[in-house]
């Protein structure tokens, strides 16, 4: 009988813990979309607000490493950007305080894009500590686009 009712106490605790996950990725979900809502719209006071204080966007360029506040006065003068979430996966720490995320998105100005970061748990609720922005390279292209990468930095030197 002990074994019986320790099985059901589990599975209920398991119906629980995966409603409480579900729970959490649809609020990280939402912060994901909203970002992007509001990037596309030049809405900077959502955009901002919805990064954690030491948070950092990394830009395409290799010097693209980007403070909250420093990226702010970048955006600030700007009417926005648009990219359009097409595929995301999202995992948990399993103390549910940190999520990371990969995303593959759509821009009409660049095409393909991968969207990668790092979400936290704050009393705010979540919020996106890290967000990069990468260019997949399709690998028969990736020599070709190296070396040009390469020829160009040799240009800065």
């Amino acid at each position: 009988m002990k074994k019986i009712i320790l099985l059901i106490c589990g599975l209920a605790a398991s119906s629980v813990i995966a409603q409480s996950i579900s729970s959490e990725l649809e609020a990280i979900n939402e912060v994901l979309d909203s970002y992007h809502v509001a990037a596309s719209e030049g809405d900077w006071d959502t955009y901002f607000e919805l990064m954690s204080d030491d948070g950092v966007f990394i830009g395409t360029d290799a010097a693209e490493r980007w403070p909250k506040e420093v990226f702010r006065e970048y955006a600030g003068g700007r009417n926005g950007w648009t990219y359009h979430p097409m595929d995301r996966y999202v995992n948990l720490t399993p103390d549910g305080n940190t999520a990371w995320f990969d995303e593959i998105l759509d821009s009409e100005s660049y095409g393909t894009s991968r969207g990668t970061g790092v979400l936290i748990k704050t009393r705010m609720g979540w919020k996106i500590s890290q967000y990069h922005l990468t260019f997949p390279i399709p690998n028969e292209l990736a020599r070709e686009m190296t070396d040009a990468i390469k020829a160009f930095e040799a240009q800065e030197d």
